[in-house]
């Protein structure tokens, strides 16, 4: 009953809307969205935010979740653009961020975008710059969360099997020679001409 009476809710709201407050291209924390998405899918495409953080910030917010983008006003466009950047205005725990206690200000954050790689790029360079382990394994390009690489994980190379021949195998043997031309020196040795000089004289 309470699943039926929040679609009939939500068709309502959708039919009071004229078309021309629907707007098909928005723009959300510098992603271009389609207004024809709903709005907790139109949040999961924003790089940083997931699937359960983007429902937890409307309902936080008391947005329906279903909602098609378009359909949003302004203020409601503003207050989700205001949460991303401060999760904890609305009470969100910090468990769901995705930068608790930074390294450099101690604080609780949730990067997106360009900050969320940015970061992610920081933290490598300092772990190489250290020398830790997980810093070696970055330079060499090997796994670092202690996955095995026997089998997976081999990059960087053609991967493959090399024939080798064997000791005592017999060289393989060349073409055979079309008739009438020789290859080499002949099988029968010819006379010395010492040894036919000596006959002749002694006749």
């Amino acid at each position: 009953m309470d699943l039926a009476w929040f679609l009939f809710r939500t068709r309502l709201r959708e039919s009071d809307l004229s078309a021309s407050e629907y707007r098909h291209i928005l723009r959300i924390s510098g992603k271009d969205i389609d207004g024809s998405k709903k709005i907790i899918v139109a949040l999961s495409m924003v790089r940083g935010i997931g699937y359960n953080i983007a429902q937890v910030i409307l309902q936080s917010l008391n947005i329906n979740s279903y909602l098609r983008v378009g359909f949003l006003t302004e203020n409601e466009l503003k207050e989700i653009e205001l949460t991303i950047k401060d999760p904890s205005r609305v009470g969100i725990p910090p468990w769901y961020l995705n930068r608790r206690k930074d390294m450099d200000t101690g604080a609780d954050k949730h990067l997106i975008t360009s900050d969320l790689d940015f970061t992610i790029s920081n933290d490598i360079e300092r772990e190489k710059s250290v020398m830790s382990w997980r810093g070696y394994r970055h330079m060499f390009g090997l796994k670092v969360r202690g996955q095995h690489t026997r089998t997976s994980g081999r990059k960087g190379g053609a991967v493959g099997v090399k024939k080798l021949t064997k000791p005592g195998a017999a060289a393989p043997s060349s073409p055979s020679a079309p008739a009438g031309t020789s290859t080499g020196p002949s099988s029968t040795p010819s006379k010395p001409a010492t040894e036919g000089a000596a006959g002749e004289s002694s006749k």
